[in-house]
């Protein structure tokens, strides 16, 4: 079961996140976020909201992929010659 947690994105970022994940949460388009930041520059309360943001909203967490060899070195065991799984 997957919960809708409120996390800056580390996938759709431009500077920490933040907008990313807003937009993930509330399910619209990053862009349309970000367009609410600029605009609310003018206000000059945008900067301190989005600095607040990024220090309180926790870092999305990806999940864990397992190593790879990019070489292809260990694809055969070398002392038997077998494919390794």
């Amino acid at each position: 079961m997957t919960t809708n947690r409120l996390t800056r994105s580390t996938t759709d970022r431009m500077l920490g996140g933040v907008c990313g994940g807003l937009a993930r949460y509330f399910g619209i388009d990053s862009t349309i976020v970000r367009l609410i930041f600029v605009l609310a520059v003018l206000s000059g309360l945008s900067p301190l909201i989005y600095l607040v943001l990024w220090i309180i909203m926790p870092q999305e967490e990806l999940p864990a992929s397992p190593p790879q060899d990019p070489t292809g070195e260990w694809q055969y065991d070398p002392y038997t010659g077998q494919k390794l799984r």
